[in-house]
């Protein structure tokens, strides 16, 4: 038994250091200082493709770049004009003091010169040494700015983030003027190679919160990441859990907004959307715009919208176990009405439920990938010819379509779409289990969501504050929202841990 252990003890320890060895970076290959052995080099890294662009600019000076990745113009004005005015016999380095670019490198790597080539910059190579000249002036193609389509507002800003990086942290800097704000630069992905930014502000940020992250990300072996959804679903804390952890916005004020409450912030190339964390389960339901209303509009629409989360929850399945086992609770004169709706109706309540919500979710999911227009002309007269070709084949009741539109139009108000698919899946099994055994399954469903929500969490911190653990500081911006006066800027996930002992540390002092 002991020499077994010991055996299962060395070959992890050899996994170990064969993962270690796995993760090493790979051997460092030189630049070969002769022109044609350089040029046929980078040929077979890049497989000889056609958008490889060679230009020789002196017997001694080779420029390569990949073509529509290069400002041509900017190449043509401030390099290769330099480089053609420059004395004879120039070294890479004094070349590299000569030109007038923001971002110039010397370089003497081949595995990074070409990624550096994949991602807009011109390489300089120079016969007889073997270091090139690295000059980004990347040409990259991007949506302009335009206003949130998945986030829309009325009072605020009516930007969004867009594809592109720089764009985006240009954005966040002009939002947040501040020293602090710290920008981590990451790549992920062995065959995209994509660049990734974490972003957070130095002394808000709770350093366990930005360690976590960091850790995280430096641990993905990943072959190509190509959306910030993506990436956050492999970060966050349970990947089987179907509510977020992250929030995803393309909101640059209510990112900037989020790492000024201490919260950290992921954005990735390629992607519109942003990751900030940690999000609690409360915050998914506030907008950014409450915080530009007056607190009682703002107290009114947020209750609002958690009124809509429960009608747009319960609504169906207590109607389900109201009809199946409960007729007492039907107050006598709507019994009448009711009894002649489902007169003709030949399925019982949760079989004319579910197939009622599976056409609305039909209707809502073809609405959404059909074109703007042609979405919405589907999404009306789909919803008025079905739901009334349905009543007068008496396949469903009246009554059951109003409470199952209402119920979709509650799911509407959820600020956040990754959220609002939540909602939307969690009412099929609670009409299921309100099928088979009433009011006793609809509290048995809200047991294991509440069980299921209280075992969350986001990098560590509880899911369900500042309601588990109770934080009375943060209940006055949590379902309703106070004046500002009566508001703590950093919430209870992303406030830095303090000192148990700090009132005993104090006492210390004074004594």
């Amino acid at each position: 038994m002991f020499n077994k252990k010991k055996k299962e003890k060395q070959q992890k320890q050899q996994n170990e250091q064969q993962q270690k060895e796995s993760k090493k970076e790979p051997k460092k290959e030189p630049i070969s200082s002769n022109r044609y052995e350089f040029l046929q080099s980078v040929k077979e890294k890049l497989h000889s493709s056609s958008d490889l662009i060679i230009r020789y600019v002196s017997p001694t000076i080779t420029v390569i770049y990949v073509d529509n990745l290069v400002d041509v113009s900017l190449l043509n004005d401030q390099v290769l004009e330099e480089v053609q005015n420059a004395k004879q016999g120039i070294t890479p380095q004094e070349l590299h003091t000569v030109l007038k670019l923001p971002e110039v490198d010397v370089l003497d790597e081949l595995n990074k010169t070409i990624l550096e080539m994949l991602i807009g910059a011109a390489i300089i190579h120079f016969d007889g040494y073997s270091e090139v000249v690295i000059t980004k002036i990347s040409s990259y193609q991007s949506r302009g700015l335009s206003a949130p389509e998945n986030e829309s507002q009325v009072v605020g800003s009516q930007v969004g983030f867009n594809e592109s990086i720089a764009t985006n942290i240009s954005l966040i800097r002009r939002y947040i003027t501040n020293p602090d704000l710290v920008n981590e630069k990451f790549t992920l992905g062995k065959q995209t190679n994509t660049s990734l930014s974490l972003l957070y502000i130095h002394g808000l940020a709770a350093e366990q919160h930005v360690n976590t992250i960091r850790q995280r990300i430096s641990d993905l072996e990943l072959e190509d990441i190509l959306d910030s959804a993506v990436l956050a679903g492999l970060i966050d804390d349970s990947a089987l859990s179907i509510f977020p952890q992250m929030l995803l916005t393309e909101r640059p004020d209510r990112f900037c907004d989020g790492l000024l409450s201490g919260k950290v912030g992921i954005v990735l190339n390629g992607s519109s959307m942003a990751i900030l964390c940690p999000q609690s389960f409360i915050e998914f339901f506030q907008s950014r715009e409450d915080q530009n209303l007056r607190w009682p509009i703002a107290s009114f629409v947020r209750l609002l919208r958690f009124i809509a989360i429960f009608i747009s929850i319960y609504l169906t399945p207590i109607y389900v176990a109201t009809l199946t086992y409960h007729y007492e609770v039907i107050p006598q004169p709507l019994l009448i009405p009711l009894n002649e709706s489902r007169a003709i109706v030949p399925f019982p309540p949760i079989i004319e439920a579910i197939l009622l919500e599976i056409i609305i979710e039909l209707l809502r999911e073809a609405g959404a990938k059909l074109p703007t227009k042609v979405g919405q002309t589907i999404g009306i007269v789909g919803g008025i010819v079905i739901g009334t070709a349905a009543v007068q084949a008496g396949i469903t009741s009246n009554i059951l379509i109003i409470i199952v539109a209402l119920g979709a139009l509650s799911s509407f108000t959820t600020p956040n779409y990754m959220m609002g698919n939540a909602i939307r899946i969690i009412r099929f099994p609670i009409i299921i289990l309100a099928g088979f055994w009433g009011y006793y399954g609809i509290m048995l469903a809200t047991c294991l969501l509440l069980a299921h929500l209280l075992r969350q969490s986001t990098l560590g911190a509880p899911y369900l504050a500042p309601f588990y653990p109770p934080r009375w500081t943060d209940w006055p911006d949590s379902i309703i929202r106070l004046p500002l006066p009566f508001l703590t800027r950093s919430g209870v996930n992303s406030r830095k841990p303090q000192k148990k002992n700090a009132q005993q540390d104090k006492k210390k002092v004074t004594e």
